[in-house]
């Protein structure tokens, strides 16, 4: 590890957060990097940090406490050192594990294409962590909004996030599509316009799995009762529908003893039912109209029940599957509606990256939008935590912006450092302050006898309401 940083020395009393045997380790005086962030972002962390450390003073009384350390990206890094990522900054958040950030700006033109996705591919921070769940008080465009609470966890860099794309009328994607229309289209009517950019999307079964093994250990860990893989493999079949079938895999190779798939649920739960129940019954209650089918497609059919009974019917079997964790599958576009009619049925969601993305953002206008949105990006050894929104840079330096997002982000950042009692103190404090009315003007102008607070004021009443 390095003594300084573009530049800065790391500050006194501070230790490095360590990582070994799949853990972390953290000092009771972690050095923690903080990108403040572009527009807004400047407004924002100044209220957040100076809640995070009242909050961190307030539960631990000295004995623990943050040695904040500034690194530089965007626009405040373009400014000073004439590139929008510094190396410097990178290697920071790699030596030092476990940063926070606020908003940044995508450079328009050349360059890097999005700072964000290159921090997550730079160190690999796979898992993007977005908890979503509604606190009393927050204006809300649904009926019953506190129905609704979920963690997605969305595969963060593989998919279409991986950035491999040709321009139209490039010569790389014109070889790529000579390839695909001369080559692996040639027998088929399938053809791809020569006016066409090209992108490709790539999933893999390494990406899914740890994926997916991350989202289903956080489930167990947390008490969680369900674990659903969201896909559109009726569409995208070797894509995302392998990704679902990869997630299922992990989920019963790995964790068997606590899991129970849909499916499995089903033919138990027949059995229980019913102990005389022969596999064929069986078969017939979990896919109506099977006397149609193929005479292949039924002995697979009967062949699963069977492997299923004979399998986990003792462990599973007579109701047990119900104290285990749920693993179930939905269609992209269906869970959509599903967290709007049936959110109290969702759980944990897991998904390849663009679903991740658009649902993340679906879920949190239910509960006050993105505004108080928070997010993580974690991988093996790192974990980056971020505002979820974009800089509004004509706000910016105004006092004006709600800091929940970075604010709620902090709770996220405590609570895996395993500082619960900060964590607490940050979202309580944080909801009584809204349930006073005593809000940014996003929320003011939804809230009838409301009271119009700067983002300074707002985190001030926050340290008074702890």
């Amino acid at each position: 590890m390095q003594n300084s940083y573009n530049g800065f020395p790391l500050p006194e009393g501070g230790e490095a957060i360590q990582y070994a045997g799949g853990k972390f380790q953290i000092p009771n005086h972690p050095i923690i990097p903080f990108i403040e962030g572009d527009g807004t972002g400047r407004d924002i962390w100044r209220a957040s940090q100076r809640v995070f450390d009242a909050a961190v003073e307030k539960a631990y009384g000295g004995k623990r406490s943050v040695k904040w350390y500034e690194i530089y990206a965007g626009e405040k890094a373009y400014r000073q050192f004439g590139t929008w990522l510094p190396d410097e900054s990178v290697n920071a958040a790699r030596d030092l594990r476990v940063s926070i950030k606020g908003p940044l700006t995508t450079p328009v033109g050349g360059g890097i294409r999005s700072l964000n996705v290159a921090l997550r591919q730079i160190l690999d921070l796979y898992a993007c962590v977005r908890p979503v769940k509604y606190y009393s008080g927050v204006p809300s465009p649904v009926k019953h909004p506190e129905k609704l609470d979920i963690v997605l966890f969305r595969e963060n860099t593989e998919d279409v996030y991986a950035g491999i794309e040709f321009k139209q009328g490039t010569e790389d994607a014109k070889r790529i599509i000579d390839f695909l229309n001369k080559d692996l289209l040639k027998n088929t009517k399938k053809r791809v316009r020569e006016d066409s950019g090209v992108g490709i999307k790539p999933i893999s079964i390494f990406g899914t799995k740890r994926l997916v093994r991350y989202a289903i250990k956080h489930a167990l860990e947390s008490g969680r009762k369900t674990v659903t893989l969201v896909h559109k493999g009726n569409i995208q079949k070797f894509t995302e529908g392998a990704f679902r079938e990869w997630g299922y895999e992990v989920a019963v190779d790995e964790f068997r003893d606590s899991v129970v798939t849909e499916r499995e649920s089903w033919i138990l739960g027949n059995k229980d039912a019913n102990a005389d129940l022969s596999v064929e019954q069986n078969a017939a209650l979990i896919e109506p109209g099977l006397e149609f089918g193929s005479d292949d497609f039924r002995k697979e059919l009967y062949a699963e029940v069977k492997h299923v009974l004979e399998t986990i019917g003792a462990t599973h079997g007579n109701g047990k599957w119900k104290q285990k964790l749920l693993i179930n599958d939905r269609i992209a576009d269906s869970i959509f509606q599903q967290i709007i009619i049936r959110p109290e049925d969702y759980s944990v969601l897991a998904a390849p990256n663009l679903n991740g993305d658009y649902i993340s953002d679906a879920a949190a206008a239910q509960v006050g939008g993105l505004g108080i949105a928070p997010g993580a990006n974690i991988g093996d050894g790192y974990a980056v935590f971020e505002a979820t929104h974009g800089t509004a840079p004509k706000y910016a330096d105004k006092d004006v912006i709600n800091p929940g997002s970075v604010l709620l982000s902090g709770v996220m950042m405590f609570e895996f450092l395993g500082w619960g009692e900060a964590a607490k103190l940050i979202e309580s404090s944080l909801e009584k302050t809204i349930q006073q009315k005593f809000v940014t003007y996003d929320f003011e102008r939804q809230m009838q006898g409301a009271t119009k607070a700067k983002t300074s004021e707002f985190a001030t009443r926050m340290i008074e309401n702890m």
